[in-house]
């Protein structure tokens, strides 16, 4: 089956590693996720991220609760960071957090590779316009939290 590729980006007036940081810090995750997405982090705190660190969620999928585990891939502060799917409502989940720091501040660049369990069809159905709606979220909420136009 194929994958599904998902990209976007947004710059904020601060310092890469003040944005890295922020981002290092597990639990903005769920400040960064909508409110109809019920997000909850199940891994006990304090979370240290790393390469191999583990982390379970709660989500609910269209009103489905779900189960969600992830893994950090790949670390590499204040540059890049992956984090992928080992459990949840994607047969593939690969999302990889980039820093990029410019003359106006710091790029925050997402790559989203992904196979949805049931093809285009329910990616044409559903999940696009999820990722689409929750990145949005994620973009305006960023853009408060480091006072920046977006």
């Amino acid at each position: 089956m194929r994958l599904f590729h998902f990209e976007c980006g947004l710059t904020v007036p601060r310092r890469r590693a003040e944005v890295f940081a922020f981002f290092a810090d597990a639990a903005n995750l769920q400040t960064m996720t909508p409110g109809w997405v019920d997000f909850r982090i199940l891994t006990p705190g304090p979370i240290v991220l790393r390469a191999g660190a583990l982390l379970d969620y709660r989500i609910r999928v269209h009103g489905i609760p779900l189960r969600w585990r992830t893994e950090i891939t790949l670390w590499e502060p204040p540059f890049r960071f992956v984090d992928t799917q080992l459990k949840g409502p994607y047969s593939v989940w690969r999302h990889e957090h980039t820093f990029e720091e410019t003359a106006e501040g710091t790029v925050c660049g997402d790559r989203v590779t992904y196979r949805p369990r049931g093809g285009w069809l329910i990616d044409r159905l559903f999940v696009r316009r999820d990722i689409d709606r929750i990145f949005d979220f994620r973009r305006r909420c960023l853009a408060e939290i480091f006072r920046c136009g977006a």
